[in-house]
């Protein structure tokens, strides 16, 4: 009898035996990766047909359209897409970083002279502090206060991505700021040539102003080719000595949460806490390279563009090649903006990005009056 149970399906109190379930599985990154590759050739369609728009602004904004399309598409951004999207948010945001140091060579940089090279620091240190104690103080969640202050100082969404790798910070914050700096970087394209002429600014002063004021080099591009060729070429050399400061910046982030690792786990050795422990004796944290290993490849191209070996035919390649996977980032970024989410923060948010915008837009005009 027992046999006969076995053969015909039954166990021996004659339950019928349930199959198991075959293991789900997950959907993998090629879903969203073509999506953001569709994004992206959007935004190069729309830049090139409307070239004062920049790239990169249009890929962030098709990426929160894309998160918020009531029906299947708002189901796949938030499903089976969300793991290419989230890939093409980080990684692809490092590799496009690392190619951004072949926009910046040190002797560029040196001939504008030292007393630009002071300006500039002194733009990124006011307003990098002054909005992250700001946004402190009015309470914002989380990493956002030093993410918009990062994106504000630096250079934009590539910054907000650059920072948000190594302080490990919440998805939605970065999203966050990402939309923030992305909307005041593109009305500065609109507003900054409109004050030229009252502010009494020559064109080359023009340039400058809007090399150490405005967020993403797309935003600056478009924004600075409106006084000509000259001004261009000031602004897209004061923009890149700050896109510099992103090297030391997210190193000293990488410090900051490596030394708050080390107390932590410090703290909870003292209080007897049990678990694993890694090798230096914190328990169980992974503790953050000093210098991140996409840092270290930013300063290397930098260092390469420097020694004039690479031919002008492979920086223009590779700044192609840049612009693309910052532009997918961001389309990955831009759909996890979570819109109602953020209505419940947005005045404190709006107001603090506006307050950075005067604050580097006041102290930049100042310091290209002094030293130009």
């Amino acid at each position: 009898m027992a046999l006969l149970g076995e053969r015909t399906g039954r166990s021996r109190d004659h339950r019928p035996v349930t199959p198991a379930a075959p293991p789900r599985r997950t959907p993998g990154k090629l879903p969203g990766l073509a999506l953001a590759a569709t994004g992206v050739a959007v935004a190069w369609g729309v830049h090139h047909l409307v070239p004062g728009v920049p790239m990169l602004t249009v890929a962030v904004v098709l990426g929160i359209a894309a998160a918020h399309v009531p029906g299947a598409a708002h189901a796949f951004v938030r499903g089976s897409g969300k793991a290419g999207l989230t890939f093409a948010g980080k990684r692809l945001m490092r590799v496009g970083v690392v190619l951004l140091g072949l926009k910046l060579s040190l002797d560029d940089v040196l001939g504008l002279g030292w007393a630009s090279v002071g300006m500039v620091l002194c733009v990124v240190a006011v307003t990098f502090l002054g909005t992250w104690w700001l946004g402190r103080r009015m309470g914002l969640r989380g990493d956002q206060p030093l993410l918009i202050a990062t994106g504000y100082s630096i250079c934009g969404a590539s910054a907000i991505g650059a920072v948000s790798e190594v302080s490990e910070s919440d998805e939605r914050d970065t999203a966050t700021s990402v939309a923030l700096v992305t909307l005041c970087g593109t009305l500065a394209i609109a507003v900054l040539p409109l004050l030229q002429g009252p502010l009494g600014l020559s064109d080359a002063e023009f340039g400058r102003w809007v090399g150490a004021s405005v967020h993403d080099v797309g935003q600056v591009v478009a924004t600075a080719q409106t006084a000509g060729a000259g001004a261009l070429g000031d602004a897209v050399l004061v923009k890149l000595m700050r896109v510099a400061l992103l090297a030391p910046l997210v190193a000293a982030v990488a410090l900051s949460v490596r030394a708050r690792r080390q107390g932590r786990g410090s703290a909870e050795g003292v209080a007897g806490a049990s678990g694993p422990t890694d090798a230096d004796g914190t328990a169980g944290t992974r503790r953050p390279p000093l210098v991140p290993l996409f840092v270290v490849g930013f300063l290397a191209m930098v260092a390469l563009r420097t020694t004039g070996w690479l031919p002008g035919g492979a920086i223009d390649a590779a700044g192609t090649v840049q612009e693309l996977l910052l532009a997918a980032a961001l389309f990955g970024l831009g759909s996890a903006v979570d819109l109602p989410s953020l209505t419940r923060t947005g005045g404190r948010v709006a107001a603090l990005g506006l307050v950075s915008w005067g604050v580097i837009a006041g102290i930049s005009y100042v310091g290209v009056v002094l030293t130009y």
